[in-house]
Order: C-alpha cells, then sequence, then structure tokens
C-alpha cells in the first residue's frame, strides 16, 4: 500500500473528537457520520482499545417507547434511497432533504473513490492490530449499503451543507440543529441559537438531539446565550448524544450512529454487539464523570425544554 494511503489511514484512527466530527456531524454535518466522533474524552476507545471499565447498567442502553423509526437506518440499499428521496425533496418534503443529507454525509466516504475504499478496508483487514476487525466490519458495512455511488455524485461537506441549508428553510428541525452545529444557523443572533435548543428540547427528537449535539459541547463554552442549558464541555455533547438514544434514536451495535464512528474514526468497541451508551460509560466517560452524565442526560429527557 503506498505510504501515503497508510498515512491517510492511521490518522482515521487518530483522535478526532466529535468536535471534528463527524462522521457525521461537524464537517457537513451527526448526525450521521462521524462527521461527529466520540469526544476527546475517549482516547483510550480508539481501534483496538479494550473498554476502561464495566458494562454500563441495562437501564442506561433503554430507549423510552416513543413512536419513533429511523428510516436512514432501517435502509440496506441507500444509493436506491437517495433517489428515491431526491424524488420527493423535488415534491417540497423537508423530512426528506434532511434525510438525503444523512445518506451523503454517511455515504461520501465510500463514494469519493469505492475502489480506493475496498482498498483501503482490504489493507486494514491485513494488519494485525487489536480491534482492527472491527473497524473492517463496519466499512463493509458502509460499502454495501452506500454501493451504488460514485466520485461523479459529489457527495462531500458542501453537497451535505447544501441539503441542510435547503431542508431547515423547509422547516425540518434537525437540519436546522444541524446547521448550528456546523457553524452556518440560519440567524446568528444569541436569541436565535437560544431559541433553536429550546425547539428541539421541546420536539424530543431524536435525529434533532443528535445533530445539536456538537454545538452543545466544548464549542459552547463560554457562550452566554447557552447558560442554564446542558453545554459547554465534552460530557455535555455525550449527553446529547446519549439522550437521542434514550429518545429512540436506534444506537445498536450495527446503527449508522456505531458504525459511522468506527468506519470513519477507528472509535471501535472491541465488543462487536455492545451499543452506543454502553461504548460511551465503558470507554469515553470517566468513573467519577459518569454520574454527571447520567444525571445531564435524565434533564435532556425529563421534560420538554428542560434545562441543566
Amino acid at each position: 500500500m503506498p505510504l501515503a494511503r497508510a498515512r491517510h489511514l492511521w490518522l482515521l484512527l487518530a483522535p478526532v473528537a466529535l468536535a471534528a466530527a463527524a462522521w457525521w456531524h461537524v464537517r457537513a454535518q451527526p448526525g450521521d457520520s462521524p462527521t461527529a466522533a466520540l469526544p476527546a474524552v475517549a482516547n483510550n476507545a480508539r481501534a483496538g482499545a479494550p473498554a476502561a471499565g464495566a458494562h454500563a447498567p441495562a437501564e442506561r442502553g433503554t430507549a423510552l417507547q416513543l413512536p419513533y423509526r429511523d428510516a436512514v437506518d432501517a435502509q440496506p440499499d441507500l444509493y436506491r434511497y437517495a433517489q428515491q428521496l431526491q424524488q420527493q425533496v423535488r415534491a417540497g418534503d423537508a423530512q426528506a432533504g434532511w434525510r438525503l443529507s444523512r445518506v451523503y454525509d454517511y455515504c461520501a466516504p465510500y463514494a469519493s473513490s469505492p475502489s480506493g475504499y475496498a482498498a483501503d478496508s482490504a489493507w486494514i483487514a491485513a494488519q494485525h492490530t487489536p480491534g482492527v476487525a472491527a473497524m473492517h466490519a463496519a466499512r463493509t458495512r458502509v460499502a454495501q449499503r452506500c454501493a451504488g455511488f460514485a466520485p461523479g455524485d459529489g457527495l462531500g461537506p458542501r453537497l451535505v451543507a447544501q441539503q441542510r441549508q435547503a431542508a431547515a428553510r423547509a422547516g425540518n428541525l434537525a437540519a436546522e440543529a444541524a446547521l448550528l452545529a456546523l457553524g452556518e444557523p440560519l440567524q446568528r443572533s444569541p436569541s436565535y441559537k437560544r431559541a433553536l435548543v429550546q425547539r428541539v428540547l421541546a420536539s424530543r427528537d431524536p435525529e434533532a438531539y443528535l445533530a445539536l449535539a456538537p454545538a452543545m459541547g466544548a464549542r459552547a463554552s463560554g457562550d452566554d446565550s447557552l447558560d442554564g442549558y446542558v453545554a459547554g464541555d465534552q460530557f455535555a455533547e455525550l449527553a446529547w448524544q446519549v439522550a437521542a438514544c434514550r429518545l429512540g434514536l436506534d444506537c445498536s451495535a450495527d446503527s449508522t450512529l456505531v458504525t459511522s464512528y468506527c468506519a470513519n474514526a477507528g472509535i471501535c468497541s472491541r465488543n462487536s454487539a455492545q451499543d452506543f451508551v454502553s461504548f460511551v460509560f465503558d470507554a469515553a466517560v470517566p468513573r467519577q464523570g459518569a454520574d454527571r452524565v447520567d444525571e445531564m442526560v435524565d434533564s435532556l429527557v425529563s421534560e420538554p425544554g428542560a434545562q441543566s
């Protein structure tokens, strides 16, 4: 394998915190890809690192019983699904626009070079570092779901941002929250930011919680407009993500969330059956911080509009 490619791959295995994220979220986002990766507190959770502690209590991984189903997570063929969503977007469906942006975000690393992605995955599989098997499995899931996309489709941060801007202007709350996390809110005023956070809390929409999470982490430190809310450090960011899981987001071991962290950021659990919430409390949150994160999550899911 060329040295440049090897260096690129190991950069994926280096700390790429949620603040840089992604996958899934921050660059073009969180959602879904690791445009949102776990915060820097998860340094011991990179591919191959053993869990730092015992599994979190079962109740931490239990979602509230809400009438919610993540349509993106349910799709095995995201290329065909994107074609369907494009038709719905042309008909003015804001929710479809948000979902399409999530598909683009998730599949962008693969679409930029399917052959290169396959070669990188094969190189990863040949390594003997503990935990590499999990990363290879996650990348295989991405390749299977994103098959059909090609470089000519132009998937990348710019297209994701454009799609989210359109969806937000059309009224989708999660897309609006994602723009704030991206640093490109629909409005720049402190009152708008505060009102947006309040609307996300009142909505109890798991996707909106997840999309907002990067904006509520360390980047919110010192932001007076967010005083009184769960915000200001990496634990707050994790709390918003875990709250999304509690509200019904698919955070299982094979979910888009977990797959993106592992495939794109190299943040993988050595237990292939471990869900996101358990992984957070095992490997990303020190023991002394677990109770604090639990309290923040409880405040986020207890009542609409709850503040810390």
